[in-house]
């Protein structure tokens, strides 16, 4: 029996951007990406704060949020090792009208506002892919909308699904149907009922604080076109993910 992969070693071309500038430009940043945690639950920013860092995941997943006054709040996007969080580093908004959280726990390389808007002067590769990355993030963003104002809560949930395991590069996901809800901006009722149909139809398995998918290709056909429209625009926009990027584990 063959013993189980070990994760690779925190790399920063294991970050889609990162892995596709080029060598002379990767060197310049290096001596100024510093490797940090992301717990779980961590609010990396909050709506209207000062943006001070640019992150790049190389694992887990960051939740873009946007609240209501009466507490209630939505996610708007999802952001893994394909992209990058603070935009409006580099836009000239200086904050955002979202928090940033930590939907699942990973890691990042981050670079400060100094040396990013440095390097945006330039005009090099960096800048071109946060370009891109920005109008793929808008694209996803905009079809969240869609899909929460026009879809049912079962394609919703199957989207979202399907699009935190592409970031994930897993199976399974540590999340509770509280959690869900607040990301989805639905009824906690409405995720249990939606979760419990799934699993009882095979696609996936949820057990306390987890989510198992079992069968990615029925979960497919049971969400939306919002999935496969946002899924190739990035496809389209940003690079493809180098060899570095497959050297995250596969649970």
């Amino acid at each position: 029996m063959s013993k189980p992969s070990k994760p690779a070693s925190p790399d920063p071309k294991q970050n889609q951007i990162l892995a596709a500038l080029p060598k002379a430009e990767y060197d310049r940043l290096l001596p100024d990406l510093e490797l940090v945690s992301m717990p779980l639950g961590w609010t990396m920013s909050e709506l209207g704060d000062h943006v001070k860092y640019l992150h790049f995941p190389i694992s887990g997943i960051i939740a873009l949020i946007y609240a209501l006054e009466d507490g209630s709040s939505s996610e708007t996007a999802l952001v893994g090792n394909e992209g990058l969080v603070g935009i409006s580093i580099y836009m000239g908004g200086e904050s955002l009208p979202s928090s940033t959280d930590v939907q699942s726990a990973g890691q990042a390389y981050r670079l400060s506002r100094k040396i990013m808007k440095q390097e945006f002067e330039l005009g090099g590769q960096l800048q071109h892919l946060a370009l891109l990355y920005t109008q793929a993030l808008i694209c996803q963003t905009s079809q969240t909308a869609v899909c929460n104002q026009h879809h049912s809560v079962e394609q919703q949930f199957s989207r979202w699904l399907l699009m935190s395991f592409d970031r994930l590069h897993s199976n399974r996901m540590t999340i509770t149907q509280e959690q869900i809800s607040h990301l989805l901006g639905v009824r906690r009722e409405s995720v249990t009922q939606t979760a419990g149909k799934l699993q009882k139809e095979g696609l996936i398995a949820k057990a306390r604080g987890s989510i198992t998918v079992l069968d990615r290709a029925g979960l497919e056909e049971r969400t939306c076109e919002c999935y496969a429209a946002v899924k190739l625009e990035c496809e389209r926009l940003l690079p493809p993910p180098k060899a570095a990027n497959q050297g995250i584990e596969q649970q």
